[in-house]
Order: structure tokens, then C-alpha cells, then sequence
């Protein structure tokens, strides 16, 4: 039994308790930083597409996530869950009015919505300034 103690090839090493970070030390939060035009988009893009069912659970505390069902791409593997949206630039959509919430289901310590694009109103194609130019056939 003392040949197995005393040689290290045989020792495993054990893993060590992982500290977390102290909450003044991590970096800035992503919703301090201003929502950049291509996430926006981004958002906006996934809400949009109808194979991402997009919803927000507002909880008791006044707290609002918003996530959408990420399917699984085949190609890697990756998908099939839940996944969060930034919240702050959702609720940017939202007051703009470019997203609006459906129906809710409450729940004791829940309210879910399903979050969806808003109709937009059809514009009118612009006239063109100059009529075409007309070709005589002789």
C-alpha cells in the first residue's frame, strides 16, 4: 500500500473550488452600455423570425426577462433551449412600439406575455420624380 502513496504518477489531482468574482470587480454589465444599432437588430431579427417563439416573464419583484427557443442547428449540435435577450434593448423596442405582448398567462409569482413584431401600416410606393423615358417604335 505504501508504493501506491509514494509514487505522484498515480495521485490524481483533485479540482480546486472555483471563487467567483466579486460583483465590483467583474466587468461593466452589458445594460449600462448603450444598446449599439446592430443588436438592436440582432433582437429585432430574432423576435421577427416565427421559428423563435420569443416571450417576457415579468416576475412578482417587477423584474422582466425576455427569451426566445433556440432551435437546434444542425450543423453543430447547438440549440434546442432557452435563451436570454439583452433586456434593455427589448424594452427599447417596446416603447418604440416596434414589438408588442400578447395575451398574459399570470402565474402566482409570474406574468408571461409572448412578445411579437408590431403591424406595420404598408407605405405607398414613392412616385418616381421623372417619368421613364418612352422609346417610339417606328
Amino acid at each position: 500500500m505504501l508504493a501506491t502513496v509514494d509514487r505522484s504518477t498515480t495521485l490524481v489531482d483533485l479540482p480546486t473550488v472555483r471563487r467567483r468574482r466579486a460583483r465590483a470587480a467583474a466587468a461593466p454589465s452589458p445594460a449600462a452600455a448603450p444598446a449599439s444599432p446592430g443588436t438592436t437588430a440582432d433582437v429585432l431579427r430574432i423576435i421577427a423570425d416565427p421559428r423563435t417563439p420569443t416571450y417576457v416573464t415579468v416576475f412578482a419583484s417587477g423584474r422582466r426577462r425576455y427569451s426566445y427557443w433556440r432551435p437546434i442547428d444542425p450543423a453543430t449540435g447547438a440549440g434546442g433551449c432557452y435563451a436570454a435577450l439583452p433586456t434593455a434593448e427589448c424594452d427599447e423596442l417596446q416603447a418604440s412600439g416596434r414589438i408588442t405582448l400578447g395575451e398574459p398567462v399570470v402565474d402566482p409569482n409570474r406574468t408571461t406575455y409572448r412578445v411579437r413584431t408590431a403591424a406595420r401600416v404598408p407605405q405607398a410606393p414613392a412616385r418616381p420624380a421623372v417619368a421613364p423615358e418612352r422609346r417610339r417604335v417606328a
